[in-house]
């Protein structure tokens, strides 16, 4: 119920507002402090990250510093098979045939959330929601920024970066408690 009420606000190029989001991502991280994790888009908002801080330690926060219109023209670039759940992007990874799936020769459609005009409105909404978040967290002194406009050339300094945080761990024992 509360994820049909989330994706009501993702369609319409609104940000999912903080009592939603935040019940919803709290509940997901119930028995995780036993484990290294990390969130991708989350908490979005001052009062999400308080929350978030409420029940979590926090060691480091990334913020991937990257021109609005690199991740306009990435995001409306984006079409999926609805059946598999395969994503091409038309600028690096496009199908064979535009608009239909290389293996089941079906349509692709574009995500209400990535037409273009709706992800305007989401990047306005986060531009004026998260900057405050980045600075709560400069403040407490967790905040690594990182700038760029492709990815081969940002995460090698995340992933070095991130090195210094974690215990090192391979891929395949990611998922064990420690």
């Amino acid at each position: 119920e509360v994820g049909i009420l989330a994706k009501s606000y993702i369609d319409q190029g609104r940000l999912i507002p903080d009592d939603i989001m935040t019940r919803l991502m709290l509940n997901e991280l119930k028995g995780l402090d036993r484990y290294n994790w990390l969130l991708d888009g989350f908490p979005r908002t001052v009062a999400q990250a308080e929350a978030l801080d409420k029940e979590c330690q926090i060691d480091t926060v990334i913020d991937l510093d990257v021109p609005f219109e690199t991740i306009k023209c990435r995001l409306t670039a984006r079409w999926i098979h609805p059946a598999s759940g395969r994503v091409y992007n038309l600028e690096f990874s496009p199908p064979k045939v535009q608009g239909i799936d290389d293996i089941t020769g079906e349509p692709l459609v574009q995500r209400d959330d990535d037409k273009p005009e709706t992800v305007t409105k989401r990047l306005q909404a986060y531009d004026a929601q998260t900057k405050p978040v980045l600075e709560y967290y400069r403040e407490k002194g967790l905040l690594k920024s990182f700038s760029g406009t492709e990815t081969n050339k940002i995460w090698p300094h995340i992933y070095a970066f991130l090195q210094t945080k974690l215990p090192d761990v391979s891929q395949k024992d990611a998922a064990t408690p420690r």
